[in-house]
């Protein structure tokens, strides 16, 4: 097939070859998989299509599965985080690739449209928005789909609510779900990543103020940490006790967003729920708060109240509005409540997605090569997950001990107790 794509501008590619070279200097992991790839060639033939956020870790990952003979067709899984020099790369290589920086909502399903034009077997999403978009308004390309994968939280949501009403039709595995995902990308990716797009919009200082983080599952907990170490008073809000009471043996504040919203100098919204932050909290909230999410959908700030309780707004910075509210305080919202790590700054850096692309690319090659599933949410198989660890170790020249035989054998047994 020909390759087709629509970037923003073909002529940024050799600055898009310049940021995947950095990229893949920093996935050892990656790079050993992408070797087996390119003798095994366990893909060839394979059509993927790709709903990711187009950034140069991505790349790694794209070239990686072309390395095993796959052929893709790629979008963006957020209108706002392509890398436009990253994404010319890629339509240079081949890739079929549709996605620019700044697409409208039109546009941006007319991208994922197009991937799914590619009748792909297996799928990659970031959101799940590929796989609803199939199971909706596209449903002819169900046939020949064998299974996909699935990037983030929000996704993952997304497909279990599938799976229990009967309605997902082919097999995901939950890669967000992996252990070498979640406690790295998901706790230090986006806590550092987050950090780094709250001061690539504001440059403001984070030490003295109060950080409100919204939220306390594994993204909300790297955020808190790394706030914590910039010097920031964290108050974490929550409604689940168990992770609640956590934050609080973490050594952080506790209270309803309702309360914290009188107190906060910047609240983060972590969740990936729907209207976490609305007008009775932005009513509260001092003059100069600054609101944003790293969530992946932007529903978890109530744009709509902001816009109703707003006088009017205007584009101060980059990726920072401000809006002058009725009772003639300030809000300034980032990145236009969207992801702030993606749309700020760069995403999470390399040495973390090196981890979750390499289960990406390791689960592409069982669904190619593996049972026949039913269709439902799957984990990570562990061996992959173990695998992915161990080649990270690799990677870093760090070495673990090993059980002895004496030991393997009195964890398989229950006969020795106390002497």
């Amino acid at each position: 097939m020909m390759s087709s794509y629509k970037v923003k501008d073909l002529n940024l590619s050799e600055k898009g070859f310049l940021l995947i070279e950095w990229a893949s200097r920093h996935m050892p992991v990656l790079k050993q998989i992408r070797e087996r790839f390119e003798r095994k060639r366990p893909l060839e033939g394979v059509r993927i299509g790709a709903c990711l956020h187009v950034t140069k870790e991505t790349a790694v990952l794209i070239e990686t599965l072309r390395a095993g003979g796959a052929e893709v067709a790629l979008c963006g899984s957020n209108p706002l985080s392509t890398q436009d020099e990253v994404a010319a790369a890629l339509a240079s290589l081949g890739v079929h690739v549709y996605a620019w920086r700044g697409e409208t909502t039109d546009e941006y399903y007319w991208c994922v449209n197009r991937v799914i034009d590619y009748k792909p077997v297996i799928t990659l999403d970031d959101g799940a928005d590929l796989v609803s978009t199939i199971h909706s308004s596209r449903t002819e390309a169900l046939n020949g789909i064998i299974g996909g994968t699935e990037e983030t939280t929000t996704g993952v949501i997304r497909l279990r609510a599938m799976a229990k009403k009967g309605e997902l039709k082919y097999p995901v595995i939950a890669v967000n779900d992996a252990y070498t995902k979640y406690l790295f990308d998901n706790r230090y990716g986006t806590g550092q990543s987050t950090i780094d797009g709250i001061l690539r919009a504001t440059n403001i200082l984070l030490a003295g103020k109060n950080f409100v983080v919204c939220g306390y599952g594994w993204c909300g907990r790297g955020l808190a940490m790394r706030a914590k170490g910039m010097g920031a008073n964290v108050i974490v809000t929550e409604v689940n006790p168990l992770r609640a009471l956590e934050a609080v043996m973490d050594g952080f504040q506790v209270m309803p967003l309702i309360e914290a919203a009188e107190k906060g100098d910047i609240f983060i919204t972590a969740t990936g729920n729907f209207h976490v932050i609305r007008k009775e909290h932005m009513l509260k909230m001092k003059d100069g708060a600054i609101i944003g999410n790293s969530g992946h959908f932007n529903v978890e700030i109530s744009i709509p109240d902001l816009e109703e309780i707003s006088v009017s707004k205007r584009t101060v910075r980059p990726n920072l509005e401000e809006y002058i509210l009725k009772n003639g305080r300030r809000i300034y919202l980032l990145a236009e409540g969207r992801l702030v790590n993606l749309t700020s700054a760069e995403g999470h850096p390399s040495e973390v997605m090196d981890m979750s692309f390499s289960n990406q690319a390791l689960c592409v090659e069982y669904l190619a090569k593996g049972p026949k599933l039913k269709p439902q949410v799957y984990n990570v198989p562990r061996e992959i997950d173990e695998l992915v660890a161990r080649l990270k170790l690799k990677g870093l020249n760090i070495k673990i001990d090993e059980m002895t035989e004496e030991q393997k054998e009195y964890l398989s047994s229950w006969e020795a107790g106390t002497t």
